[in-house]
């Protein structure tokens, strides 16, 4: 099969349904109409294999994430669904690892309305590149620079079972079957938080989706807005779904603590965001309307840096790292 019959076979598909394609795969350029009153939110993400995923993952899975890895960019900065294009190198042709793929990958898309509008495909070792168009109201982009003194802080879903997925599978810890199933999901079929994103608009002051662990992401919003946060470790540590009765206790050493998966586990795909405290019913409401548990976790504080503090108001020592693809 030739490069241009796998396009045709596997990624090529009608855009006529999306207002935003005027021209789609099969020319030089796509060329998308965003909605009058809108900016173009843009973004790109990478996947190889080996550092970012197994060569044991399904393909159908696999499909998945390469696209909701972008989503949540796009959440995150509460824009809507455009379009993407793929850029896909592969060690050879394996039309069922390319069915499946296509499967997962065209599920999610046509789950948030956002039509692949082109790409390239070349032969080399496995990688995945996504670029995701998406739009938002002229000035009503969610950023990282706008949480303020006396905020809020609130994470989305639940956080640290993918990196407990990960320690399973490199050996560290053993899970019981049914929580390395869950955290194995977890892992390797992220939920993108569009709908949060969205419902967010006007309410949150800044956003970022944790992809490299909680406590490095959210150190970029302290950044960009001059900030600091404390966090309250009693109530972050319900964020991860997995518990102690669920990690065969051989494995468990003196050390393992899960607050360390809720705090630089990393490729959890939520959101961390801040709102003022007077949108606090919003916020919820958001929460709900969107499907999505939301969990308050702490405060955005004037002194820079981050305070770990547990439920006796006592402070904790800050020792976690998050990932860094060159560190």
């Amino acid at each position: 099969m030739g490069e241009f019959d796998l396009i045709r076979r596997y990624f090529a598909r009608p855009n006529s349904a999306a207002a935003s394609v005027s021209v789609g795969i099969g020319d030089d350029c796509a060329v998308l109409q965003p909605t009058p009153g809108m900016q173009l939110c843009v973004s790109s993400d990478m996947l190889v294999e080996g550092r970012h995923c197994l060569s044991t993952v399904d393909p159908v899975r696999l499909g998945h994430k390469s696209l909701a890895v972008n989503l949540s960019d796009l959440a995150a900065c509460g824009a809507k669904p455009l379009g993407f294009t793929l850029a896909l190198s592969l060690p050879h042709v394996d039309e069922a690892w390319l069915a499946g793929f296509a499967q997962g990958l065209f599920a999610l898309a046509d789950a948030h309305g956002c039509p692949l509008v082109g790409g390239d495909t070349t032969r080399g070792p496995l990688n995945i590149c996504i670029t995701v168009f998406g739009e938002v109201p002229t000035g009503q982009a969610l950023l990282r620079s706008g949480a303020r003194a006396g905020d809020e802080l609130w994470v989305s879903g639940t956080v640290g079972d993918a990196r407990l997925a990960l320690e399973a599978f490199r050996g560290s810890l053993a899970l019981t079957t049914d929580a390395f199933d869950a955290a194995r999901l977890r892992m390797e079929q992220p939920t993108p938080r569009v709908g949060l994103g969205l419902a967010l608009r006007g309410i949150a002051t800044s956003a970022i989706d944790i992809s490299d662990g909680l406590l490095g992401d959210l150190g970029h919003v302290l950044r960009a807005s001059g900030v600091g946060a404390r966090i309250d470790t009693h109530i972050a540590i319900n964020l991860i779904a997995i518990n102690c009765s669920q990690i065969c206790q051989k494995s468990i050493s003196e050390d393992t603590n899960l607050l360390d998966f809720v705090l630089a586990g990393g490729d959890d795909y939520e959101l961390a965001f801040t709102a003022p405290a007077h949108q606090h019913a919003a916020v919820r409401a958001a929460g709900v309307s969107s499907g999505t548990r939301i969990t308050r976790i702490g405060n955005i504080t004037a002194a820079s840096g981050v305070q770990l503090v547990d439920a006796n108001g006592q402070a904790r020592p800050d020792l976690y790292a998050s990932f860094d693809h060159f560190a």
